[in-house]
């Protein structure tokens, strides 16, 4: 009986540090499962990304293949090589195409120079030379002349026999030669004019050599053209990342043909992560753009990522498969894209699930999530 007696307040000490311990429970339980603060609204979903679709924009064989999913890409980093010995053998064509028409174009631009320096100076002497038969001429037409009406009065005088026929004789050969020199000196005027007509006649020649030139500069402004779209197609044959991001998608491997267009990987851009939730039909009406959201992550429980509400769908659907509950599966929720204002170290990925909780009364106080 006293060995009972004694195990009494022991009994009782421990039933009372049950209840106690049972009501703290309670307590915490409460504290847990309590509601957020009205102007809270709490969601969850998985992190996702803006995907961008890295395609081939030239026909042709995969040579080498450079990342493979689930990498960490950077921007201009090398994702695919394609074939480009077709191209690189179209360059250099290209190069010797334009060394020749160049080589050619200098040699007709000096011609050219040296033709317009030569111009003036064969007008100039031509004009000369004209200038020179058209006096010869002159010169010798008065002298003409002057033998024509010494001839006639030696013929009066010796018709009359005041000279004698000798005298005669020598005037008429006199006057023989100085027609056969007038006719000289108008063929020589003659040969004068048409040489200043071909020395004026440079002036078309340089226009043909100015027009051949251009003809030349053209040529080599198409073949440069061909050369610099042979270079862009060879640049693009080296597909590159157009952001950073990880590879979510390999869609080819090496060895493959595909034409222009294929698309080769599927990225998602870090910098442009957001949360995808779905918010119950009764509680959209608060939810609008521009709302401030702090998303949790298993990971880093403890810190809470900023990101805004920057997408609402204009319509309700069926909760999916991956809400939690069963009684919300059969509600209408309407879909709305949490976007992360920043991704520090690149700590969130595409696939993580993650906690949310969206302020639309700016003044109530955070709180973290209920789990």
């Amino acid at each position: 009986m006293a060995a009972d007696k004694g195990r009494r307040p022991l009994r009782w000490l421990l039933m009372g540090l049950g209840v106690a311990a049972i009501v703290a429970i309670v307590v915490v339980y409460r504290i847990v499962s309590a509601p957020l603060p009205q102007g809270l609204l709490q969601v969850n979903g998985r992190i996702e990304g803006d995907t961008t679709t890295v395609a081939a924009k030239y026909p042709g064989k995969v040579k080498e293949i450079m990342a493979k999913e689930g990498d960490l890409v950077e921007v201009d980093q090398v994702l695919v090589q394609m074939e480009d010995e077709e191209v690189k053998a179209k360059i250099r064509q290209a190069d010797a195409g334009i060394a020749s028409l160049e080589t050619r174009r200098q040699a007709a631009n000096e011609t050219l120079a040296v033709a317009k320096k030569e111009l003036p100076l064969g007008i100039a002497a031509a004009q000369a030379q004209v200038d020179h038969m058209q006096a010869t001429v002159e010169k010798a037409q008065a002298a003409e002349g002057q033998f024509s009406r010494d001839l006639e009065r030696v013929r009066v005088l010796a018709e009359a026999g005041t000279v004698n026929k000798q005298r005669l004789e020598q005037a008429q050969l006199q006057y023989t030669v100085m027609t056969k020199d007038i006719r000289s000196a108008h063929a020589g005027l003659t040969g004068a004019q048409k040489q200043l007509e071909r020395a004026n006649l440079g002036k078309e020649q340089i226009a043909a050599k100015e027009t051949e030139l251009k003809a030349l500069d053209s040529e080599l402004d198409r073949v440069r053209a061909m050369r610099e779209e042979a270079a862009i197609a060879l640049a693009n044959l080296t597909v590159k990342a157009p952001s950073k991001g990880i590879v979510t998608s390999r869609l080819v491997e090496a060895g493959e043909v595909g034409a222009a267009g294929r698309p080769l990987y599927e990225l998602v851009n870090l910098d442009r992560l957001y949360l995808k939730v779905y918010v119950p039909g009764n509680e959209i009406g608060k939810i609008r753009r521009g709302l401030q959201a702090q998303v949790y992550v298993d990971s880093y429980p403890n810190r809470p990522f900023p990101a805004v509400v920057d997408y609402i769908a204009s319509r309700a659907e069926f909760t999916p498969k991956e809400v939690q509950t069963p009684d919300e599966r059969v509600k209408q929720v309407y879909a709305v894209k949490l976007y992360f204002t920043g991704n520090p170290d690149f700590l969130l990925t595409p696939g993580m699930p993650a906690d949310a909780v969206i302020r639309w009364d700016e003044n109530v106080a955070w709180a973290p999530p209920k789990w």
